[in-house]
């Protein structure tokens, strides 16, 4: 297993399924991503659970025999999920027992081979008496649970997590994961094409090529990597009901697991809303990432064509002010030799680690040139400073009072670092914590 486990919530309706999905992620730091053109609401999140990293997703009740037309395409959803889960959660009513719609989703799942796990929820007090009657259904283990109270849930993450082999994912850290990603017809096929120097993935005119995450491995610099080319990132007015809905879930997937993200734009079309959106979820994973734009051999261009390109990024993406521009053509071949060397580049300087005395030394000095806010007599003090992580680049700064660590002064912060120790093509976080908060540790 070379990725994080896709686990699919499906069940009959009224059984509890998002109330487990929301009982789930609730358990988790992170927050639940809620970007435009995934789905119309909240169905995936990523979780973890005892150190186990997966991605959930809730399907809709499934009410097989109906042939209404909302529950066929409900149906058809689950279908797609189910396709793409890695294992299942079968959500079942413990305190009204087994039913014949059971029996009906029973035989659904049987059409896979994925592990499946039986959850009997809404077990409140301990009544067993109708739990038992699930294994009737052949499908795997029952594990009694309130997804309301929150009893067994953790059991049935045991259980779930139990068929995977997390050593593997481990076994991956050498192999550098690179994520292609964009809209659609921005070249993104194209551009893996020309670095892999074969035709890997369709080339077309048409929107929607690409379905899924395509991995592709290969060898660059001494290197071990990985290409993913993804499905093209519709805005949501834009993203069709079914398989185009979690072809973009596995896109942003890719994203989360990538180390490093190409974002693939058309030039000749500009910077659209939507690139500007992929950037911005790119940005808030905290992915070191190069920003391409692609199709550069359509551009009339003169001496100032670059700067003025330059510029306008600058102004658009100036929330990730750190971004490194190429301009390529996938078609030609132009400059797409810069592509990997640059991606290498980017990982390298999040991979970046600054010796503990010379970070100290620095922050001090910019402490003294520019004065710490203050408030109501209060000003901020920095006693002690260091690098908590690297890809991305994560420092904590031990303060008097974090609540004191204004947001313009920590970017004031931030680019200090990045003048000191350059950071090209990473996001870094600052993370202010009270001394008093560490002594109550």
């Amino acid at each position: 297993m070379s990725k994080i486990p896709l686990i699919a919530i499906v069940g009959r309706p009224n059984v509890g399924k998002s109330t487990l999905f929301n009982k789930i992620v609730g358990k988790r730091i992170s927050i639940v991503e809620d970007f435009e053109g995934v789905t119309r609401d909240r169905v995936y999140a990523d979780a973890e659970w005892c150190g186990k990293a997966f991605t959930l997703i809730d399907t809709g009740g499934l009410d097989i025999k109906s042939e209404d037309v909302m529950w066929s395409h409900i149906r058809a959803q689950a279908e797609l999920a189910i396709d793409l889960a890695d294992a299942i959660i079968f959500v079942v009513d413990g305190k009204s027992g087994l039913t014949a719609n059971d029996h009906e989703v029973a035989a659904f799942l049987r059409k896979t081979s994925k592990p499946i796990v039986i959850a009997a929820n809404k077990v409140d007090n301990n009544e067993l008496d109708n739990v038992y009657d699930f294994y009737e259904l052949a499908l795997g283990n029952v594990i009694p649970t309130s997804a309301e109270h929150g009893i067994g849930v953790g059991d049935l993450l045991d259980e779930v997590l139990s068929n995977f082999d997390y050593s593997k994912i481990d076994a991956q850290e050498d192999v550098l994961k690179i994520a292609i990603v964009g809209k659609p017809n921005a070249g993104k096929s194209s551009l893996t094409n020309r670095i892999l120097g074969n035709d890997r993935v369709i080339v077309s005119d048409i929107a929607g090529t690409t379905r899924d995450a395509i991995d592709t491995p290969f060898d660059f610099k001494g290197r071990h990597c990985r290409i993913i080319d993804t499905a093209g990132i519709r805005k949501k007015a834009s993203v069709e009901e079914g398989i185009e809905q979690y072809s973009v879930l596995r896109s942003l997937a890719a994203i989360r697991e990538a180390d490093v993200v190409l974002v693939v734009v058309d030039a000749s079309e500009g910077l659209t809303e939507q690139d500007i959106k992929i950037c911005g979820y790119v940005h808030e994973q905290l992915k070191p990432s190069v920003i391409v734009m692609n199709k550069w051999d359509a551009i009339e261009k003169d001496t100032f064509t670059v700067d003025k390109f330059n510029a306008y990024l600058n102004q658009e993406l100036n929330f990730m002010d750190y971004y490194v521009p190429i301009y390529i053509s996938a078609k030609t071949g132009q400059r797409v030799e810069k592509v990997l060397t640059t991606a290498l580049e980017v990982y390298e300087e999040a991979s970046k680690r600054v010796q503990t005395g010379i970070l100290n030394d620095v922050l001090a000095d910019a402490m003294v040139a520019v004065e710490p806010p203050s408030t109501h007599g209060r000003r901020l003090r920095l006693y002690y400073a260091t690098q908590a992580q690297t890809n991305p680049p994560v420092f904590l700064l031990f303060v008097n009072d974090a609540s004191l660590m204004h947001f313009s002064y920590q970017r004031y912060l931030e680019n200090t670092l990045r003048k000191a120790f350059i950071f090209k093509g990473t996001p870094i976080k600052i993370i202010a914590r009270s001394r008093e908060d560490e002594e109550e540790k």
